[in-house]
């Protein structure tokens, strides 16, 4: 089975400081759908400046939506999930042709997160499932964010991506301000539903601020990665300090109401 079999899918919206770079690691794959939420940068300039590349636009409702959408446009029976701010390496194209040819309905990959273009120490990235077979793979939302669910077995594919996001701080920050709110209400909102590890330690509020930077930048070593280990540490501490305090909120919009609806005593 030969890559003609693969689409790449990437979700776009004001890319103009990524998409080129992610495009230009992809010269190898015969055809990438563009799911744009109607830019009004010059990311679609970039896009057609890449052959292997077509466009959809569709206006955003949430990333499992788009992607959803994305795969009732796909025709081929794999696809590459990819952000607009991934760079495959040179090895990607020959270790995910040799991977569709497995038995596998998956494969995820690990990641390597940049700052400037640069990889740091202390990336607390996950594996994320970025290949798999269309008819098995289905989205659906998780907090500010989104999973592929797969029917079927994962394998790993032997390589890792760079995630390398070159839009503003101040960009980044606004989009944590959003994130942090739909995690909060993520958290709260399942009542009766077991948290995992990680989401039990945000509700404490007061534990996962501190805790989320001694392990990037003291315990996994983004100390050593100098001032891009500390920004990329401060960016984590931030993250974990805007979740917190949206819990707050949360909490004391219940109390209030709760004073409310006892009426005065």
């Amino acid at each position: 089975m030969s890559l003609d079999q693969l689409t790449v899918m990437v979700i776009t919206f004001n890319e103009q400081a990524n998409i080129g770079r992610t495009l230009d690691s992809l010269r190898w794959a015969p055809s990438i759908l563009v799911i744009d939420s109607y830019s009004t940068d010059s990311t679609m300039d970039i896009v057609q400046a890449h052959p292997n590349a077509r466009v959809l636009q569709r206006k955003f409702q949430n990333f499992a939506d788009q992607c959803n959408f994305g795969l009732g446009e796909v025709d081929t029976p794999w696809v590459l999930s990819s952000d607009a701010d991934y760079l495959f390496p040179q090895e990607s194209a020959q270790a995910i042709e040799a991977a569709i040819q497995g038995d596998a309905a998956a494969y995820r990959a690990m990641f390597r997160y940049c700052i400037y273009g640069e990889p740091v120490r202390g990336s607390i990235l996950p594996p994320r499932t970025v290949l798999y077979k269309r008819a098995h793979a289905r989205y659906i939302n998780d907090g500010h964010g989104h999973v592929v669910v797969i029917e079927g077995s994962i394998g790993s594919l032997p390589f890792s991506i760079r995630h390398d996001d070159r839009k503003t701080l101040s960009r980044w920050l606004q989009s944590q301000i959003s994130y942090a709110r739909q995690a909060a209400e993520k958290i709260t909102s399942r009542a009766g539903t077991p948290l995992g590890r990680n989401d039990r330690i945000r509700k404490a509020i007061v534990l996962a601020p501190p805790l989320i930077f001694l392990l990037v930048y003291v315990l996994r070593g983004g100390f050593l990665s100098g001032w891009r280990g500390l920004f990329y540490a401060l960016q984590r501490l931030v993250a974990e300090l805007l979740l917190s305090l949206f819990l707050i909120d949360i909490k004391l919009e219940s109390l209030v109401q709760q004073s409310d609806s006892q009426g005065p005593q």
